[in-house]
């Protein structure tokens, strides 16, 4: 794992934990909510990589902050800006030709 990633996942972690302190949930209580282990837990506030998907979601939801999973890349810049460099040429080339010729394209037929 790279640095960054390491210190993503460390600080995801440490909001976990406070989002859990603000709360006033105990570990049992959040362990209980969530079906997991205290072990489990404390790697996840830990920001452990081993923690799969679905627990990490079910932390979230005792903590009523899934709705934040929900937001991850979904305004996605740099995806869209690529898709948008890819289909631009392909309007341009299609428009480019009629507009050069005169033609509309509409109702008209190509000897």
């Amino acid at each position: 794992m790279y640095p960054k990633q390491k210190r993503l996942l460390v600080s995801l972690g440490e909001r976990l934990r406070l989002a859990r302190l603000r709360r006033q949930l105990s570990i049992e209580i959040v362990c209980e909510r969530a079906a997991i282990s205290r072990m489990t837990l404390y790697r996840a506030e830990a920001g452990s990589p081993a923690i799969a998907l679905g627990t990490l979601l079910r932390l979230l939801s005792v903590l009523a902050l899934e709705a934040d999973l929900d937001a991850v890349a979904r305004d996605d810049k740099l995806g869209r800006l690529l898709q948008d460099q890819r289909l631009a040429p392909r309007r341009r080339s299609a428009t480019a030709g009629r507009a050069g010729t005169g033609e509309s394209g509409e109702g008209e037929s190509q000897p």
